[in-house]
């Protein structure tokens, strides 16, 4: 007799309960109650909760990258150029959410609670290799242009789970990140 539901159902319903209720809500039993399944079924495929946490911040990574991907038709000259393709992209309430979870990940790592302190640094650093695909230069001005987008974008972007759009958007503005009228800035810094 089969499963009811395969590992990567489960694992979406993971990512979908952390984004509504946090990675510290996120249990064995909350998630197999919220699929109607044993815990043990939850177990069978995420033997620890460090690995169905681990599975959950990866998964999101990805949802972050398919999300940024979007911003980038060509290489960028610098972070900031990096940054006003994707800032269109990522200022939306529609992505608010996973990157609220991906703040919850960060918050937790800076505290030193494991799987978090061990994997968010992990994930920043495939961001920052990835990103630097999306740029021009040699192999360290691209890395070191790239570690400058995610600090501008990361910084904008918890300025606007904290502060709200308007003042994540003012902040982009005085960065040259994004114009006054809600698109991507037209002029340099």
């Amino acid at each position: 007799m089969g499963h009811k539901h395969s590992r990567e159902q489960i694992l979406q319903e993971a990512l979908a309960a952390a984004l509504e209720d946090g990675l510290s809500q996120l249990t064995f039993g909350r998630l197999a109650k919220r699929l109607g399944i044993s815990d043990r079924i939850v177990v069978y495929y995420f033997p620890t909760k460090d690995e169905l946490i681990s599975d959950v911040v990866m998964t999101m990574g990805l949802e972050l990258q398919q999300t940024l991907g979007r911003a980038f038709s060509s290489p960028a000259g610098d972070h900031v150029e990096l940054a006003r393709a994707a800032w269109p992209v990522l200022a939306r309430p529609a992505v608010d959410p996973i990157f609220a979870l991906f703040f919850e990940a960060n918050g937790l790592a800076a505290a030193g609670r494991e799987p978090f302190r061990t994997l968010v640094p992990h994930l920043i650093e495939a961001w920052i290799e990835w990103v630097s695909t999306f740029l021009d230069g040699t192999p360290k001005q691209r890395r070191s242009e790239a570690e400058a987008a995610i600090a501008l974008i990361d910084g904008l972007l918890l300025l606007r789970q904290l502060a709200g759009p308007a003042a994540a958007n003012r902040a982009a503005r005085t960065l040259g990140v994004h114009d006054p009228v809600g698109g991507p800035a037209t002029g340099g810094r």
